[in-house]
């Protein structure tokens, strides 16, 4: 695991396609158990609902899909940091179903592009101007353990009684 990696204390062991592959099934899983207005709900003041978690996922998996394909096209290519916060202002009013099927198709032409690139391109870099150096591996890991971080507060508001 990569030290450039904040998410690598959620990482469970497994393997990372394995927990990248999952991921949308656990997500389904999760956002039907809720139903659609728990998913809308916000769980507290200042907090996303699981509909808001999973459009970020999704606009994350755009992210991460053009940051892979960045590092395998470029010589050492400079990625883009965003501000997820201000790309919240704009889930006003999408399901977690509509972020979900966005969520399904982007991460499987991701995974594929994966599939394909792994090992050979493991160690191709690329520079994220607030965390330096990192691997298209080191990009995998993130993915994964963002995935790991998100299930855990789906899960959290998925088991907390609705009112």
């Amino acid at each position: 695991m990569s030290e450039e990696n904040p998410y690598d204390k959620f990482l469970d062991g497994r393997p990372l396609e394995e927990i990248l592959a999952a991921t949308p099934g656990t997500i389904e899983s999760l956002i039907e158990a809720m139903g659609p207005e728990k998913a809308a709900e916000s769980p507290a003041s200042g907090k996303w609902s699981a509909a808001q978690i999973v459009c970020h996922l999704a606009d994350c998996e755009l992210v991460f899909g053009f940051r892979l394909r960045q590092t395998l096209a470029e010589h050492s290519p400079i990625i883009q940091p965003f501000d997820q916060d201000k790309w919240a202002a704009t889930y006003s009013g999408v399901s977690a179903t509509q972020a979900l099927g966005v969520f399904y198709a982007l991460r499987g032409w991701n995974l594929r592009l994966i599939g394909e690139a792994l090992p050979e391109s493991a160690m191709r870099p690329a520079t994220h101007p607030e965390r330096g150096t990192m691997t298209f591996l080191t990009l995998v890991e993130t993915m994964a353990g963002h995935d790991l971080n998100h299930l855990a507060q789906l899960e959290k508001i998925s088991a907390t009684p609705g009112e």
